[in-house]
């Protein structure tokens, strides 16, 4: 016996025992032969048999861009070359990005061993070592599943993971996101199966308010009560939407749950369908996302095989469908009344509320949106119960948060906490703190309507109030770090050039404001030397001085969120780094040699040897003198293209 479906077609478990048959074969009166079939299958899911060595590759996104498909070619031709068996399990993203290509090889019999940075030139070898001869490839192993090989951690112990604690993310870069069966043996479905049997929709809505999970899309809106609000409104027809359009700058954490645990996305939508009484629903995921679309067509059309979405759902008279919609990549859509006229067919804008999609929302009916990440611990919650769920994180923000973790730190990628974890130990435990020796400068949290925010407020807890006083904000999961290099008036320019490329250009106060911020943004780090129009210059003045008022006008008048967020990196770069503007301001100076019109580049004579490079690459002819004696920069001349530092081999120039 191949799966479950078989099982299910051979019509000796009834529907409504699915689930349950499957995963716990022993408590089910069905015949011996059938539950030996069972118990061999489950065993071989969860891979504690099997008579060929197993190759996990990690094929995420992230996992394909640092080349897991070159790598999974050469473990074929080099399996085909030796003329070797084993099975090859592409899986999602584990959360490690920064060791991608990771594979794990499990012999029969023994412990599943994980190995990072893997290159298709270490492929020869590393068959050779770990299928061939049995032995661990020590050059690039990260750890174990368990305990039990000497010298080697097992990998819940690497500082990376320690300090994690997952729930969303249980299952992602363990098990392949391609197979129900594998879903289903590791527990999946059970919730479903559970308030399908014995929960009303009201015990439903009440177990989610019991648990405090909030919206992990930014707002932190109370997912019960949404879904409350829902439930009570009188209308036959209710619909369900999850928002996948995830557009921050620097997250990725929706995009890696789509892709690495497919399964649990969907089962949390039917469970908050059933909730409130919907029987259609849509994804909204960009187009952006081409391999996370391609695995959930994948798993809604696995899950329609089992009976587990459509009519009568695991023999229950529930029915519910979801459909794809896929986004054009408009950052505003992620707004939900924005997303809603998306859906309709219109132009992606946001509309004033109330009401409010739980009371009129798609095509006027009831509708409840969530993102990817607030469907994904659904699940969990109904296992074990709100109470659980209630006793992780602080008193106002309970459960875990996915942060994308990137920039300036030493192991980057996808961090699973619980609520209440302090900045500082999110940068330095689990990410290893700033590379290269450099010191810390700033974290930026909560997208682009988030803020920067530096040493002095690192020990700030993970929670969405103790952010919000900081001057930053959950948002849907940006961490992204930055160290003694990064110019905040650059950083603020960045972001604010993204909010006003992606505003609507609805309301006045994001259209216009947002464009005027940026403006006064833009004047700061220009040189003015050698123009002539002194207007310039007093206009770069009265902007700062106005720069403040016109943030909070365009926070207290925005139609949206976007808007009303949008003025954050600015006022937390003046609130944390106003010595830093000032330096641009009044000494015209950059302190991190970013802003390349206020640098001076200059020749340092002792390590110039004369070779004369530079000078023949500066487009401006700035640089002057003779060969084999040090060079000198013509101050008048330099266009401060930086061509001089990037073509010189001995480090001879410095910009500051």
């Amino acid at each position: 016996m191949n799966s479950y479906i078989e099982l299910l077609e051979s019509n000796q478990i009834e529907k409504k025992e699915f689930i349950s048959a499957c995963t716990n074969p022993e408590n089910h009166n069905i015949s011996a032969e059938l539950k030996n079939e069972i118990i061999s299958l489950n065993k071989n899911l969860k891979y504690e048999i099997h008579d060929y060595p197993l190759i996990f590759i990690g094929m995420g996104t992230c996992g394909l861009a640092s080349g897991a498909d070159k790598v999974k070619t050469a473990i074929e031709k080099e399996l085909l070359k030796l003329n070797l068996k084993a099975q090859i399990i592409p899986t999602g993203c584990i959360g490690y990005c920064a060791k991608e290509v990771i594979v794990d090889i499990k012999l029969p019999g023994n412990l599943r061993i994980s190995y990072g940075e893997i290159t298709p030139n270490d492929i020869p070898k590393f068959i050779r070592k770990t299928i061939v001869e049995q032995d661990i490839y020590r050059e690039k192993v990260l750890g174990s599943f368990g305990n039990g090989i000497e010298g080697i951690k097992n990998i819940s112990d690497l500082p990376f993971f320690r300090r994690q604690k997952k729930i969303v993310l249980e299952n992602c870069g363990i098990i392949s996101p391609l197979s129900i069966d594998e879903y289903i043996v590791n527990g999946g479905f059970s919730a479903l199966s559970k308030i399908l049997k014995s929960y009303s929709r009201k015990d439903v809505v009440d177990d989610i308010i019991k648990s405090g999970l909030r919206g992990r899309g930014g707002g932190g809106f109370p997912t019960g009560k949404k879904w409350e609000f829902a439930y009570n409104q009188k209308s036959e027809i209710k619909y369900l939407i999850c928002n996948a359009d995830e557009g921050d700058p620097g997250a990725f954490m929706d995009r890696s749950v789509l892709e690495s645990d497919p399964f649990k996305l969907i089962e949390g939508m039917i469970i908050g369908a059933y909730a409130i009484g919907a029987c259609f629903g849509y994804i909204y995921c960009r187009a952006e996302y081409p391999l996370a679309i391609e695995r959930l067509e994948n798993t809604i059309h696995q899950c329609e095989n089992y009976g587990i979405l459509g009519e009568n759902i695991l023999g229950s008279d529930f029915n519910f469908k979801i459909k794809i919609k896929k986004g054009a990549g408009a950052f505003v859509c992620g707004e939900e009344t924005a997303l809603i006229a998306s859906i309709e067919g219109k132009r992606g804008m946001p509309k004033p509320r109330p009401p409010y999609p739980a009371v009129s929302g798609l095509w006027g009916k009831p509708t409840v949106i969530n993102n990817v990440e607030t469907f994904a611990n659904i699940t969990s919650i109904i296992k074990n119960g709100g109470e659980w769920f209630a006793k992780i994180g602080t008193e106002s923000s309970k459960g875990t948060k996915v942060f994308a973790l990137s920039g300036m730190v030493e192991f980057s990628g996808l961090v699973e906490v619980p609520m209440g974890i302090t900045l500082r130990e999110v940068v330095f435990d689990i990410g290893g703190g700033i590379p290269n020796g450099k010191k810390f400068k700033a974290v930026q949290i909560g997208g682009p309507s988030g803020g920067c925010l530096p040493d002095s407020v690192l020990d700030t807890k993970v929670d969405y109030e103790s952010l919000k006083q900081v001057g930053a904000m959950m948002g849907s999961g940006g961490f992204v770090v930055m160290d003694e290099g990064t110019c905040m008036v650059d950083v603020a320019k960045f972001f604010l050039t993204f909010i006003q490329n992606e505003s609507c250009g609805k309301c006045v106060p994001c259209r216009e404001g947002t464009k005027r911020m940026l403006e006064i943004i833009e004047r700061i780090p220009i040189s003015y030397k050698g123009t002539t129009n002194k207007l310039d210059q007093l206009q770069r003045f009265k902007g700062i001085i106005h720069l403040e008022r016109l943030a909070e006008v365009i926070q207290d008048t925005s139609l949206c969120g976007l808007g009303q967020s949008a003025p954050n990196p600015v006022l937390s770069g003046l609130r944390y780094f106003k010595d830093e503007y000032e330096s641009h301001l009044f000494d015209r100076e950059c302190p991190a040699g970013v802003c390349k019109e206020l640098l001076t580049y200059k020749v340092i004579t002792e390590i110039c040897n004369g070779c004369g490079l530079c000078a023949r690459k500066c487009p401006s002819e700035a640089i002057v003198g003779e060969a084999k004696h040090p060079y000198t920069i013509v101050e008048s001349k330099c266009i401060k293209c930086g061509m001089c530092i990037e073509t010189c081999r001995f480090e001879a120039i410095e910009a500051n």
